[in-house]
Order: structure tokens, then sequence, then C-alpha cells
């Protein structure tokens, strides 16, 4: 019954947020929220970008309808409301980072005070460990917050964010359904509908973004989702489980951050250091980005689906042999794919900057360009001997 719920909880989240995001495009363009192509952006006309409205609209009914009543689910829902509106008042005036950053802890708070929090979490090969109500609050309080800046800063391109968050929030909810988190199971379904929903729309040429309010709010409700239905159980991996799934816009996330520190920059200021900037830069289309790291994505949450249900150990701890080695053949391949991302992000990368090197010396010493050829040839030398001229780096 539990499953029916969540499938059903997916399906009108999807159908009310499908339905009314046209509804929030021509709102946004009555009211002036536009975005228009600037510098960085990877959009070439001007998109609403009040898709987040829509978002809410899904999570609301859905919720209201499949989620049990009581003081966690109005505080979720409440939650989202206040997260949606809080990104809707950053759209439309550019809130500061400090404003921005107070109005997202409010919105952790509702949660945490409504004991949607962690007091207890069990780490691999540490135990158990208690946090009591107090730090317990203030770590999940800050958790909540980085999962909203994590989607937030993963909302660059068409269809990612909200990709993302679909796969990730549908992972989230096979998990908890199994581990009887129902509640939470039911929360994951209706947050993957209503972004899928929104997807329709969002996918390159997108015809509306779902802006900080949209982005928020996905954030908000994969942590709720995270806390509720996997952080709070006792499973031993309960704690990887979060870090498997959204591991590629963490991993975008901290790239970015640090990098900004590297070069003492504003953690909250733009740049075109993002995985999918990176992939515009060695000259990925849109759509081909967006698949790619839907693809990467996927297989981190078919590795997370396989250390749940891969019955790899014994109750007494011993391990399987054949279901090991099937556990580690999902693990290679999210580390194949992995590593082909890092390869196509740095070495193509190389080789862009290197071709464009070599073309402009050869233009300076009056010869004719180099062919494809030699440029991969001279590209294959350096590479193997480690021996290359210096290619400007990233940074300002």
């Amino acid at each position: 019954m539990s499953e029916i719920d969540a499938l059903w909880a997916f399906l009108v989240a999807g159908v009310v947020s499908v339905t009314l995001t046209p509804l929030a495009a021509r709102i946004a363009r009555r009211v002036g929220a536009v975005d228009v192509p600037k510098e960085r952006s990877s959009h070439e006309r001007a998109t609403p970008f009040m898709g987040g409205l829509a978002i809410l609209a899904g999570v609301l009914v859905a919720g209201l309808l499949f989620m049990p009543g009581g003081e966690q689910t109005t505080a979720i829902l409440g939650g989202a409301v206040l997260i949606t509106v809080v990104g809707l008042v950053d759209d439309a005036v550019d809130l500061s980072p400090g404003v921005k950053l107070l109005g997202q802890l409010v919105a952790a708070l509702v949660l945490v005070l409504a004991d949607v929090r962690v007091e207890n979490v069990t780490i691999p090969f540490l135990g158990p460990i208690h946090l009591g109500a107090g730090l317990g609050g203030a770590l999940t309080a800050v958790g909540i917050v980085a999962v909203m800046n994590i989607v937030n800063f993963t909302d660059g391109m068409d269809g990612l964010a909200a990709g993302v968050c679909t796969i990730g929030a549908a992972t989230f909810a096979i998990i908890a359904l199994s581990l009887d988190r129902v509640d939470a199971g039911i929360l994951a379904a209706l947050t993957a509908g209503a972004a899928v929903g929104f997807l329709w729309h969002n996918f390159h040429p997108a015809s509306i973004f779902m802006g900080d309010a949209g982005a928020n709010l996905l954030g908000f409700l994969l942590a709720a989702v995270a806390i509720q239905g996997v952080l709070k159980t006792a499973a031993v991996i309960a704690v990887v489980f979060p870090l498997v799934i959204l591991a590629v816009p963490i991993l975008d996330f901290s790239f970015v951050v640090l990098k900004r520190l590297k070069y003492r920059r504003p953690v909250y200021s733009a740049d075109r250091w993002h995985f999918h900037h990176r992939f515009a830069n060695i000259g990925f289309s849109q759509r081909r980005t967006v698949l790619y790291l839907y693809a990467w994505t996927l297989t981190l949450a078919a590795l997370a689906l396989a250390l749940r249900f891969v019955p790899y150990s014994e109750d007494g701890g011993d391990l399987r042999l054949g279901w090991t080695l099937v556990l580690v053949a999902f693990g290679l391949v999210a580390l194949a794919a992995s590593l082909y991302l890092i390869y196509v992000l740095e070495i193509l990368k190389l080789k862009r900057l290197r071709e464009l090197q070599l073309r402009r010396q050869a233009a300076e010493r009056g010869e004719p360009p180099p062919s494809e050829r030699e440029i991969e040839e001279q590209i294959e030398r350096e590479v193997e001997t480690g021996e290359f001229e210096a290619v400007p780096r990233e940074g300002p």
C-alpha cells in the first residue's frame, strides 16, 4: 500500500507541476521576472524564471493528499512554502548573501524544531554516535542549508538541476520505502514527480527556469528526505546513501568553493568553474553536457541501490563472494564513469587550450596552422613525457 501511495504521489505531483509550469511562465513574464542573457549565461534568449512556483504547487497538492497529517508534515510543507518565498524574493531583488543565508537557516530551523533532525547516527567502522538534541539540531540545520546551496549551485544549465534532483529523489524514495520509512518515501516520490514535471518544460531549450525559488525548494525537500528516510535509521551505511546519491552536485559545489577560496574570491561570487561550464568551455552542447551529468548521477544512484539491496554479507558480517563481486561491479562502473568525466574535463580541456596555443604560435611565426593530426601527435607526446609548455591557468 505504501508503494502505491508513493506512486500516486509521484504522478499527482508530476501532473500538477507539468500543467502549471506554463502558467508560472506567464506570471513571470507579466511581473518582469525574466532572465536576460549575460556573459556567463548558457541561454541565448530572455527566459522567465519562476518555475519554482509550479514545483511548489505539485509538492503541496500531492503532500496534502498523500502525506499523513501531523507536526512534521506541517513543518515540511510550511518550510517548503517559506523557502520558496525566500527564493522568489531573491529572484526579484537579488538578496545579499547574508540575508539569503538567514532565510535558508530559518526554513531549516522549521524542520529541526519539528524533530526533523538527526540525534543519532551510525558511522561505518565507528559504530553509533549520540549527538543529542542540541548538537544534532545544529548540525542538521547546517546540513539542510548546505544541501539547498548545493542544488542551487547546480542550477546553471537547462534541465540540469531538475534532472539530477529527479534521479536523487527517486533513488531516495526506493531506499526509504525499503527501510519502512513510508512518510519519507512518499515525500521523496512527490519531490521526484514535481521535479520531472517541471523538467518537461525546462530541458533544453528551456521555456522557463526554476530560479532560486525552485532550487532552494528542491534542496530543502531532498535534505528532509535524507534525514527522515535514511539518516534517522539504524542502518550501518545510512550516512553513505546521501553522499553517494548526491555525489555529483556535492563534488561540483566542493570544487567551485575550493576554487573560489584558492583565488580569494567570495564564495557566492559568480564564475564559470562549475562542471557544466567546464563542459561548455571544451565545446560540449547543453544537451550533451546535461546527459553526461545525468549518466554520471545514474551510475552513482545505481551504486547506492546496490549497497541497499545486494545481499553481500551474512547476518554475522561474513561476505558472500558472489554478491560481493556484484557489488564491486557496481562500484567499478561508478568509478569508471567518474574517471571518464575527469578525463573529459581535464585532458580535453588541455587539448583545447594547447590547440589554441599551437595555432596562435604558428600564426605569430607566419607559418600555416597545424593540422588536427599534428596537434594530436604533439599533445600525445606531451602527455606521455610530461613535458609541455605552460598552459594559461584558470582564474581571475
